[in-house]
């Protein structure tokens, strides 16, 4: 791997214009299809909670385990990948996680136990922690600073469709079908993904860097977290990933518990979050350049506040359909807008960069469920989901007064 000296950091603020490559033949909607698929089974889960508690005969706190396996796998081996595609490149690496990542799928099909279940789901999460980190750095090496945040926002136009979709077909499989049904359609939907991906991605090899003498190691990581710029970002995508995804995924219990809704109902609802998402991706040009990414950053924790609060304390399951488009729309201003910053922390090492942020965002997420879900169990919903609303607020305000601080400090 390259001296410690050549793992270039750059401020959170800064705009480097890198070189640009050629994206074709992978395409932002190739790229965007692997996305899809990982986002789809990743997010499916969560209306279908109760269902599986019941099969199980175990409480919806416990349940829980599920999110949380599929997503400290993920965040962990971020940092295999990282090193892995900085060296073999990053399309390679994608395509055999692509194939791996389907047969786990199909395999959670037949998990008789919640244990096996969740190792099974443990093991997907380990492979899908290649997909849209590895996506995000190649994206990163082929458009300058000031093209990425619009560049991935439509990228993530991907994942915003997944969730939509997803969510929908969960509520749809709780209510009539058995919930085994979509691990097995989704395992078949990312193996032909898989294939288009490994073709393309063979013939467009040279557009991805390779740097076959580079030793793996984890000392960049090291160095990156030395590197009070970087840092600032990874510790605000864990808080980020714990409080908002803690609470997220209790939503559809949360529905279900309180209001008694089917799950066809659930899974539109939930689902709704997706077009807020969609709504950025398709406004992101002119958001960055109305409101510049601090402003962005405040507005997204701002929105996410406000939805949780009246998730939570107002009584009316009717007021989430609109409230989740909010919702989505405040999360992806805060998070697009980090996710961007990471592209950038360590030009030299991307792959490397964006795996040690999604490694803190999945870890927050993962870590994030089992606290809220205990708080849950205990409490109650409304507590947390107050919780996570006035931590994200909080975490906006000291993020962009972190970064304006760093920057007045650095000559």
């Amino acid at each position: 791997m390259q001296s410690d000296s050549n793992l270039k950091t750059s401020s959170v603020n800064d705009t480097v214009a890198t070189p640009v490559s050629v994206v074709a033949p992978v395409s932002i909607a190739i790229l965007g299809a692997a996305a899809f698929v990982v986002t789809a089974d990743a997010r499916v889960i969560n209306p279908l909670l109760p269902i599986i508690a019941t099969e199980f005969k175990t409480d919806v706190g416990s349940t829980g385990i599920i999110v949380s396996a599929y997503a400290i796998p993920y965040g962990l081996f971020q940092l295999v990948y990282g090193p892995l595609g900085d060296r073999f490149g990053k399309l390679r690496i994608m395509s055999v996680a692509l194939f791996l990542f389907s047969l786990g799928t199909v395999a959670c099909t037949f998990a008789p136990t919640l244990f096996l279940l969740s190792l099974m789901r443990f093991l997907t999460g380990v492979v899908a922690a290649a997909i849209i980190p590895m996506s995000l750095a190649y994206i990163g090496d082929s458009f300058p600073y000031k093209e990425r945040q619009v560049a991935i926002g439509q990228f993530l136009m991907a994942s915003a469709l997944a969730q939509i979709l997803s969510t929908s077909l969960g509520g749809v499989v709780g209510d009539f079908l058995n919930w085994r049904l979509l691990f097995f359609f989704y395992g078949l939907i990312s193996l032909v993904i898989g294939v288009v991906f490994w073709r393309v991605a063979r013939r467009a090899a040279l557009s991805s860097p390779v740097h076959p003498g580079r030793k793996i190691t984890f000392r960049p990581y090291l160095v990156l977290l030395a590197n009070p710029a970087p840092r600032l970002v990874i510790i605000a995508v864990f808080i980020e990933g714990f409080f908002f995804f803690g609470a997220f995924s209790f939503l559809g219990a949360f529905l279900r518990d309180q209001y008694n809704l089917l799950y066809l109902a659930i899974g539109f609802i939930l689902s709704i979050v997706g077009l807020g998402n969609l709504v950025y991706s398709r406004s992101v040009k002119w958001l960055v350049r109305r409101f510049g990414e601090n402003g962005l950053i405040l507005i997204g924790g701002s929105l996410t506040l406000v939805c949780y609060l009246v998730i939570g304390l107002v009584q009316s399951w009717l007021l989430l359909i609109p409230l989740n488009i909010f919702l989505g729309l405040g999360y992806s201003m805060l998070h697009s807008t980090l996710q961007t910053k990471a592209t950038e922390m360590a030009p030299n090492n991307r792959g490397t960069a964006v795996s040690l942020f999604a490694f803190s965002l999945f870890l927050g997420q993962g870590i994030g469920t089992a606290v809220l879900g205990a708080v849950i169990d205990g409490p109650g919903y409304v507590l947390a989901f107050v919780i996570a609303g006035v931590m994200l607020a909080l975490l906006s305000i000291w993020f962009v007064a972190a970064s304006q601080a760093y920057k007045r400090s650095t000559p």
